[in-house]
C-alpha cells in the first residue's frame, strides 16, 4: 500500500428498519492492520453494520470515520473500503480475469492497465492459471479468491468480508481460513470480518467484536474475549465455558479447568448425566444438586484412570483463580 493505513472508526452507529433497531448506538475503534472479527448469532447486528460500513445501507444515526474523515454519506466505491459477499456475486459471463478487473473498467481504466492490475491481483491469490476460465469452470474456493482479487484490486483501506467461508465445505473452509489470514498479514491492511462461528474467529482474529441484541457485549484481543467472558452471553456463546451460580454471584469457567474429585473434596456435588469421548480428551457433563449442567473437559488418559459413568456421583472441582466473575 503506498499510503498509510487509517483507522477505523464507529461513533454511535445506529440503524433503524422502522420501529427496531437493528444496530443501537454502536462505539468502536478498529486498529489499522488488524483482523477483526464481527461475531455473534444470527439477527444480532453484525451484518447490517458490516453494510453500513460498506455503503450499502445507510445509517439511521451516528458517523462512520475512516482515518477521521465521516465516510457515513459516500458512495460505496469512494469511501476506501471494499466488499467481499457472502455468494462471491461473480458475473458468470465474463472470464476470471474481466471478474477482477470490472471495477477498474467501470472506473475508466484503459484496458491494458486493468489487465495488469487483474493479473497482479489473481498471482496474489495464486490463480494465474485458471484466468481464461468462466466462474461455474472453478470450485467453491477458487471462486472465493477470485472474489477476494476483484475486492482487493481497488487498493481497499478496509476489506468488509460478510460470512465469507458459510458456503465452504469444513475441510475447504479451515484451509481457506488460513489463506485469508495469510493474505491479511502479507497486504497489511485492516480485514473485517462477519460470522457466527466461534472457531472461526478464534483462527481468524486478532480482535473479536461480540454482538448481541444489537449492541457490542464484548470486545478486545481473541484470547482475552474466550479467556476472561464479561458477560453470562459471552461466556455461553464463545463456548468451551461453565456458568456457575455460586453464593457470591455467577462466574465463567473453562470446561477444561474444571476437575472431577470425590463428593467430600468437591466444591459442588454433581451426578454424571453424559460421557462423551473426543479422541484426545472426554467430556464429562454433570448436574450438579442445584440442578446446574457443567462440563468437564478431561484428557482421556486422566479420565480413563478413573472413568465415569452416567448416574456416578462426583464432587466437582477447579482452582479459585480460575474463576471469572460475570456482570450482573
Amino acid at each position: 500500500m503506498s499510503e498509510p493505513i487509517k483507522d477505523l472508526e464507529l461513533v454511535n452507529v445506529t440503524k433503524r428498519y422502522g420501529a427496531t433497531v437493528a444496530v443501537d448506538a454502536i462505539n468502536h475503534h478498529f486498529k489499522p492492520g488488524t483482523y477483526t472479527c464481527l461475531l455473534g448469532p444470527s439477527g444480532c447486528g453484525k451484518s447490517s453494520t458490516l453494510r453500513m460500513i460498506a455503503g450499502h445501507e445507510s445509517i439511521s444515526d451516528g458517523s462512520i470515520l475512516l482515518g477521521a474523515h465521516d465516510i457515513s454519506d459516500l458512495p460505496p466505491a469512494k469511501r476506501g473500503t471494499a466488499m467481499m459477499f457472502q455468494n462471491y456475486a461473480l458475473f458468470p459471463h465474463l472470464s476470471v480475469t474481466e471478474n477482477v478487473a470490472f471495477s477498474l473498467k467501470m472506473k475508466g481504466v484503459d484496458s491494458k492497465t486493468r489487465r495488469a492490475a487483474a493479473n497482479e491481483m489473481l498471482e496474489l491469490v495464486d490463480l494465474t492459471e485458471l484466468s481464461d476460465r468462466l466462474p461455474d469452470q472453478l470450485s467453491g474456493g477458487q471462486q472465493q479468491r477470485v472474489a477476494l482479487a476483484r475486492a482487493l484490486i481497488t487498493r481497499p483501506q478496509v476489506l468488509l468480508l460478510d460470512e465469507p467461508l458459510s458456503a465452504l465445505d469444513p475441510f475447504l473452509r479451515i484451509r481457506m481460513r488460513a489463506e485469508l489470514r495469510k493474505l491479511q498479514q502479507e497486504l497489511g491492511i485492516s480485514f473485517l470480518h462477519v460470522t457466527h462461528g466461534q472457531d472461526e474467529a478464534l483462527a481468524l482474529a486478532d480482535e473479536i467484536v461480540v454482538m448481541n441484541n444489537a449492541v457490542i457485549e464484548q470486545a478486545g484481543p481473541a484470547r482475552e474475549v474466550f479467556n476472561a467472558p464479561k458477560t453470562e452471553f459471552v461466556a455461553r456463546f464463545m463456548g468451551g465455558h461453565n456458568v456457575i451460580a455460586l453464593p457470591d454471584g455467577h462466574f465463567a469457567i473453562r470446561s477444561d479447568a474444571v476437575g472431577l474429585t470425590t463428593v467430600e473434596a468437591g466444591k459442588l456435588e454433581a451426578s454424571v448425566t453424559a460421557v462423551e469421548y473426543q479422541g484426545t480428551h472426554v467430556s464429562v457433563t454433570a448436574r450438579t444438586v442445584g440442578d446446574q449442567d457443567v462440563t468437564a473437559l478431561m484428557a482421556d488418559s486422566l479420565f480413563f484412570e478413573q472413568p465415569k459413568t452416567p448416574g456416578d456421583r462426583v464432587g466437582l472441582s477447579w482452582d479459585p483463580n480460575d474463576l471469572h466473575a460475570l456482570a450482573s
